[in-house]
């Protein structure tokens, strides 16, 4: 019996990922412990094997494509078996008779839904002229919103261009209008009610009408959704976008109006536009119908108006001015596209949700490494031992934080957790972006200990051989940018960490040591702190700490 592959959740925060590689092709003999793929998650490129064995009769998801969690990715069978009836979405997700049997539950009521047409609004169906409203999208991140207040109320005449309410999204309060007439006959959502997007906002239709069976919050096949007419032609597929965003610009910009001549525009685009002077009435719209979204706007390029030389007169002399010659530009301005990998959309996210939600503040401080460098050449002169100054950086900071708990905690809404045990993650570049390796229980390592385990994390993250449990788990983080040359900088925050330490380079300058001017060696640490759970003089004491088991690192051996 075949059995589907769904595309595998690989990490705790893995939405979709990316087929890098098919190590099989179609036809090929598949046993159990097979090497599948490699899936580019949000935080690594890992290896798929196979549960089962049989033939691998259709790829789903091709090289180089996303696709979200659970989505075909293969089906696994004898060879020759009929799978047709799995790839037209009859069999369950992961060959399980449960799945199967709730997707042919899924499957049976729709055909009930299609079927029972000539029901009642009781059932469901949506009587002529009523549209329904769904919580709107009004931000690429929004996943809810919260309705802050209602400017209509049921029973109030609703005209097209007409603010409904006023929605709290992730970023921003925004107004959200109306895109039909008629008379608000329901509100979903109250004030102060959150409610997830695409959810029964509100249903606008003629006065009277009764919509008693659409009020359970369902929405009907066929309702519209963030505005969107329940009537206007839909796209099925990638295929039907595409050819609507080939057709010609003069049905465009038919679509783009309604009858009586408005223009369709999102709220946030058309505010963008108010801003920077431009005329929507020269925008083509992108979105559904024509409808002129953000990013319309933003890459809105106006008509270059053709420049003449002008001859400018010399107020100083009986002559005209030699004419002023324009500048024309030999190039043209190209941008290249390059498709955001998961690793990168992840970094985006996080970082995002960090600088955005914690309150940062920074601290910096400046130690003298020449002790540390003299250690560090004792060190390093015993055979098969390498310890570098980040090494002594990273066991610093697992004893300062034994000293200073209150630096190694987490923000939770109604509580601080403080950590008992001290992890320390160290930031490592790879060309796809950033990984933050982990190494549990740092106190109780040793400086040749933290040697070697950073070097191998560093060198399987530049492979893409981490697993998700060697990124996770970490109390406190570690960036150090000072191979680079770079002496002072600031990080964000590696959430759910409290803090984390920027660690320049080691310079060679001129110092103060008992009342006379001689050359040091010295090295600027910055520590970012979350106000909400490192106050200033604790994050403070800290780097004192920090400074001198690095100013005497023979202090880190006992």
């Amino acid at each position: 019996m075949a059995t589907v592959i769904n595309m595998p959740r690989l990490s705790d925060t893995m939405e979709e990922g990316v087929v890098a590689k098919w190590l099989v092709n179609k036809g090929d003999k598949v046993s159990e412990g097979d090497i599948l793929a490699e899936i580019e998650t949000d935080k690594a490129t890992m290896e798929f094997e196979s549960f089962y064995e049989g033939t691998l009769l259709h790829i789903g998801i091709q090289e180089g494509e996303t696709a979200p969690v659970d989505q075909l990715l293969a089906i696994i069978g004898d060879e020759g078996e009929d799978i047709s009836g799995l790839l037209n979405g009859s069999a369950s997700s992961n060959g399980s008779e449960e799945k199967t049997n709730s997707s042919k539950e899924d499957t049976s009521s729709k055909e009930e839904t299609t079927t029972d047409s000539g029901s009642d609004s009781d059932s469901g169906e949506i009587p002529e002229g009523v549209e329904i409203i769904t919580m709107p999208r009004l931000s690429d991140t929004m996943e809810e919103g919260t309705v802050a207040s209602w400017l209509k109320k049921v029973g109030d005449a609703v005209e097209e261009g007409d603010i409904l309410a006023e929605i709290e999204t992730d970023k921003a309060t925004m107004e959200f209008e109306s895109f039909y007439n008629g008379t608000l006959l329901h509100i979903g959502i109250q004030e102060g009610e959150t409610a997830n997007v695409d959810a029964l906002l509100a249903i606008i239709g003629p006065e009277g009408t009764d919509v008693s069976g659409l009020k359970d919050g369902k929405i009907p096949s066929g309702a519209s959704s963030s505005g969107e007419k329940a009537d206007s032609p839909k796209a099925d597929s990638k295929e039907e976008h595409k050819e609507e965003a080939e057709s010609s610009s003069a049905n465009e910009g038919s679509q783009k109006q309604t009858n009586n001549g408005r223009i369709f525009v999102s709220p946030l685009a058309k505010k963008i536009a108010e801003d920077k002077g431009i005329d929507l009435n020269k925008v083509q719209g992108s979105g559904e119908n024509g409808r002129i979204v953000k990013k319309d706007i933003e890459s809105y390029t106006p008509s270059e108006s053709s420049t003449s030389v002008e001859t400018v007169p010399d107020k100083d002399s009986n002559f005209a001015a030699p004419p002023v010659q324009t500048f024309t530009p030999a190039g043209e301005e190209v941008f290249e596209e390059v498709k955001n990998s998961q690793m990168r959309k992840a970094i985006a996210k996080s970082l995002s949700a960090s600088k955005f939600t914690a309150p940062h503040y920074y601290l910096t401080i400046e130690a003298d490494m020449s002790n540390a460098m003299a250690s560090r050449k004792t060190i390093n002169a015993i055979p098969d031992i390498k310890v570098s100054f980040n090494d002594m950086v990273v066991k610093a900071c697992a004893m300062a934080l034994v000293k200073h708990p209150q630096v190694n905690t987490q923000w939770k809404d109604d509580v601080t957790k403080y950590a008992k045990h001290i992890s320390i993650g160290v930031a490592v570049a790879v060309p796809d972006g950033l990984v933050v390796p982990v190494l549990p229980f740092t106190n109780e390592m040793s400086l040749t200990q933290i040697g070697a385990k950073v070097k191998d994390l560093a060198v399987r993250a530049r492979d893409k051989k981490l697993t998700p449990q060697e990124m996770s788990g970490s109390t406190f983080t570690v960036s150090n940018l000072g191979m680079f040359g770079i002496q002072e900088f600031t990080s964000i925050i590696n959430q759910p960490n409290s803090a984390i330490l920027s660690v320049g380079a080691i310079v060679e300058k001129p110092v103060v040591k008992e009342g006379a001017i001689v050359v040091g060696h010295t090295m600027k640490v910055t520590l970012a702190c979350d106000h909400r759970t490192v106050d200033g003089a604790t994050g403070a004491q800290f780097l004192q700490t920090l400074r001198q088991y690095l100013e005497n690192p023979v202090t880190m051996l006992a």
